[in-house]
């Protein structure tokens, strides 16, 4: 009775937290797509492209393949289309959590429906989660696409092994990280599958929509109006962490010296270790943070895999870095410095999802003893 109390508590808490996200972000990028789409296909023949929210720059940004995909928007009400994203990030939010923490919950000998329903509570608190359930985002269910893909395809050398991650990328561009993953770790066949996967859908949607594919690839893609200033405290990536740096001149030049070290940086790591597919999962995801130009907080739902390989895996340190990392990363503290006048160390305080997620790539283990004795999470399900 006790354990069930203390879910009952976490079930509370976890509700509270996501309604109070809720009455600041009021899915607004549900709104975003839905208006979007009932515009393209109940309007009056205009290109998903060229609507935008009114009295916003922001429009749908998304390749024309999502657009297909989103296409039961046009005859479903609003309402429906929440709770349909609702359910579907909670569902696939505890069906990673599974796939993430069930081999430490089953190795530890913890009771697995009360750990595992604290561990899916903390999860969905986490400020990316709740952020992409109160905007009405789609994050959890691309990174399901990938982390399916790499864990249940590539780790057991499926054939199929490519397809998640090229349907990912067709849908939002920055999962494509993963393809250079696969290159870099020399599996040409699951690059290959994924390459050609996403080429292909995106083809057909091109066949489908010829004229928003045009548009998409040469100009709305290059618009970053469209999705708001790289400036703005929520993006969390090496480029909005330089936008707001007093270096508007050099900016896009030093940000792209960041990116290319990353890129080493990472590339070293992951080549050393190919056969350690959660590791590269994780710092895959925490790659993709760092160099997109844009990552917003909701975005860093990326950053999950990492966090728990340190917790899972890691040395005492590491444990304490994954550890430190959800709980800052959940307390909104870095929105301190969103508003003027802003508390001191601005440059620390306003940037932690980057100081976090740079460490993460640094110190998430890969490839080692320990991380090689933790359980693959298909070998706990089967």
């Amino acid at each position: 009775m006790r354990k069930i109390g203390i879910v009952v508590a976490a079930v509370a808490v976890t509700f509270l937290v996501v309604y109070l996200a809720e009455t600041r972000n009021g899915y607004f990028d549900s709104k975003v797509y839905y208006g979007a789409i009932q515009y393209w296909f109940n309007g009056d023949g205009g290109m998903v492209y060229d609507w935008l929210r009114p009295g916003t720059p922001y429009g749908f940004t998304y390749p024309p393949f999502a657009g297909l995909v989103m296409l039961p928007m046009a005859v479903l009400p609003f309402g429906a289309v929440v709770v349909l994203a609702v359910v579907a990030t909670v569902l696939t939010t505890a069906l990673l959590t599974w796939w993430f923490a069930g081999p430490l919950i089953r190795r530890r000998g913890w009771t697995v429906w009360f750990a595992y329903a604290i561990a899916v509570c903390l999860a969905i608190s986490f400020e990316p989660v709740r952020e992409t359930i109160t905007f009405g985002q789609v994050n959890t269910l691309l990174l399901t696409l990938v982390a399916g893909d790499m864990l249940f395809g590539l780790a057991k050398g499926r054939k199929w092994a490519g397809v998640g991650i090229g349907l990912a990328t067709a849908i939002k561009l920055t999962p494509g990280v993963f393809i250079v993953y696969l290159l870099v770790t020399r599996r040409w066949r699951a690059a290959a599958t994924a390459s050609g996967t996403a080429a292909g859908v995106t083809l057909l949607a091109a066949a489908i929509f010829p004229d928003e594919s045009r548009e998409f690839w040469t100009s709305a893609l290059w618009d970053t109006n469209r999705v708001g200033v790289l400036s703005f405290l929520s993006n969390q990536s090496e480029r909005g962490f330089l936008a707001r740096l007093p270096i508007e001149q050099a900016e896009a030049r030093v940000w792209l010296v960041c990116v290319l070290l990353t890129l080493a940086g990472w590339a070293w790591r992951v080549a050393k270790a190919p056969d350690d597919v959660m590791g590269g999962l994780a710092l895959t995801g925490v790659l993709g943070c760092l160099i997109s130009p844009v990552t917003w907080i909701h975005h860093c739902v990326w950053l999950l895999p990492a966090i728990v390989r340190c917790i899972d895996a890691g040395t005492r340190r590491e444990r304490i870095l994954g550890g430190a990392a959800y709980l800052i990363m959940t307390s909104r503290l870095t929105w301190l410095w969103e508003k003027r006048p802003r508390p001191p160390l601005e440059l620390i305080g306003g940037n932690l999802y980057v100081w976090f997620s740079l460490a993460l790539l640094i110190w998430t283990p890969i490839g080692t003893r320990r991380s090689a004795d933790v359980h693959e999470p298909d070998k706990v399900l089967t």
